[in-house]
């Protein structure tokens, strides 16, 4: 099952029978993907984050809730497809995590061009050979490292182009 981490960092979307209570965010957006073709006045209200390593949630979650900006995880193939039916204003994809890669892109596929969101991948300096074959379908791929020290600025205002 997927979450919705709201900026209050309430989760959110939870079925019947999931023992959520919490309401979606009704935070104000703050800005779209820069340069973006697909980008529009008023974007998806999160970052779809197909992670699993729990470490990496926690700060991702702790960030965005930090900057105000509200996010949804997903740790499968499956999962990532059914939530990015309703769009998102960029995707964050751990190329180190073991998810069926070609199923994501896949989906990404599906999405017309026009409102296909950016994809911002990462991995380790290790795994950056093994990672290789899905670069050229991210906007932006950078290791762990990287994404640490830059995921403020980026949930805050997207991929530059």
């Amino acid at each position: 099952m997927s979450r919705v981490i709201s900026t209050t960092g309430q989760e959110a979307g939870g079925g019947a029978g999931s023992g959520t209570g919490a309401t979606r965010s009704t935070a104000k957006e703050t800005r779209g993907l820069a340069g973006h073709p697909g980008a529009a006045a008023d974007p998806a209200p999160r970052v779809l984050a197909v992670v699993k390593d729990l470490f990496f949630v926690a700060r991702i979650r702790e960030t965005a809730r930090l900057v105000g900006v509200p996010l949804e995880f997903v740790r499968s193939a499956d999962e990532f497809a059914a939530a990015l039916s309703s769009g998102a204003r960029f995707v964050l994809l751990d190329l180190t995590g073991g998810v069926d890669y070609g199923a994501v892109f896949a989906a990404l596929e599906r999405v017309h061009a026009s409102l296909r969101p950016p994809v911002l991948a990462y991995t380790t300096h290790a795994l950056a050979k093994q990672t290789q074959q899905w670069h050229p379908r991210c906007d932006r791929v950078v290791t762990k490292e990287t994404l640490t020290q830059e995921l403020p600025v980026l949930l805050r205002d997207g991929l530059a182009r």
